[in-house]
């Protein structure tokens, strides 16, 4: 046997044994439970999670209720309501508080408890969306109007807001400084807040791109993740530099945006019936791996890393009911 055919031979049998490998490799998200929102109409928008209380929390915009499943059980055992257009939610574990932003009321409803007892609200925020809260300094912000709401949820109040050229979209909070990076959508660009001063102290052109609605961010690699929808594409920016490092082709309809630092993941919720997984080959590289097929209008969820779960929430189209489908990252 020559060498070259040896070379040949050899050269067959690794590729032969990378493609079964890369056929047998598994699914990165495994599809566990579907859990039914009977009685769940319309728009769904942005989930929160209670991890001790192994609950989450569904914000059902249109139909103004948040939906309350416990996990354990696997099924909804609460509804909040009536509420107007709720878009946002966040659990506050050291008060073991739910806080919700409703769009129509502008408004944010507090529920304390176990019970989640309706007590204190705040008005006055005109199509109150988005909510974050930093645990470390005790401050929740909320999107609405053209600004971002400062409350102090001890006190609860509003004790601040910082201006935006727009209404904000999406935001994530860099734990590792005073940053809050905003998608602000019809201005076309991303907002650099610093939290400290209380204002916008950067933005970056979006260039060609529009509609940039979900985000998520690596702290570690100092990457922002950018969802658009006109093209849709995945935009990666270094957030030292504020540049642009690639753009990928996704799917379309993006409303959700996550970043999954142990598996070096991104998890893009797309109306358009996908979820698109994407490895993070290096800083500045990065392919799409899988695409999970859901259903048309799915775009919203969210990915808990400490269970190493991704919910993804479907509305109700035609007969079929809205659900909660769960997923397993692997």
């Amino acid at each position: 046997m020559t060498r070259l055919l040896r070379f040949t031979l050899a050269c067959a049998t690794v590729c032969t044994g990378v493609a079964q490998a890369f056929a047998q490799a598994p699914e990165p998200l495994a599809l566990v439970q579907t859990i039914p929102l009977p009685d769940v109409r319309g728009r769904i928008d942005h989930l929160d999670i209670d991890p001790d209380g192994e609950r989450l929390f569904v914000a059902a915009l249109g139909n103004d209720s948040v939906e309350v499943i416990d996990l354990r059980a696997g099924r909804r055992t609460m509804r909040l309501a009536p509420l107007q257009e709720p878009q946002g939610v966040a659990w506050l574990a050291e008060s073991k508080t739910l806080l919700v932003a409703s769009g129509r009321s502008g408004r944010v409803d507090f529920f304390a408890g176990p019970a989640l007892v309706r007590g204190a609200h705040i008005d006055g925020l005109e199509d109150a969306d988005n909510v974050r809260y930093v645990s470390a300094t005790r401050q929740v912000y909320v999107g609405y109007g053209s600004a971002l709401a400062v409350i102090d949820p001890a006190a609860e109040k509003m004790t601040g807001s910082i201006k935006l050229s727009a209404h904000p979209e999406s935001f994530q909070l860099d734990a590792t400084d005073s940053h809050i990076f905003v998608n602000v959508p019809n201005a076309a660009q991303i907002a650099v807040v610093d939290r400290q001063r209380g204002s916008v102290v950067a933005t970056w052109n979006l260039g060609e791109m529009h509609a940039n609605f979900p985000m998520a961010v690596d702290e570690a690699a100092h990457r922002l993740f950018v969802a658009t929808r006109r093209p849709a594409a995945l935009l990666v920016y270094d957030t030292e530099t504020g540049k642009r490092v690639t753009t990928l082709p996704i799917d379309g309809d993006a409303d959700d945006l996550f970043f999954d630092a142990e598996y070096r993941r991104i998890y893009a919720i797309c109306g358009q019936g996908a979820v698109e997984v994407i490895r993070q080959q290096d800083a500045d590289r990065y392919a799409i791996i899988a695409k999970m097929v859901t259903a048309a209008g799915a775009r919203t969820g969210l990915f808990s890393a400490a269970r190493k779960t991704l919910y993804v929430a479907v509305p109700s189209h035609g007969s079929s009911a809205a659900e909660i489908r769960v997923y397993a990252v692997r």
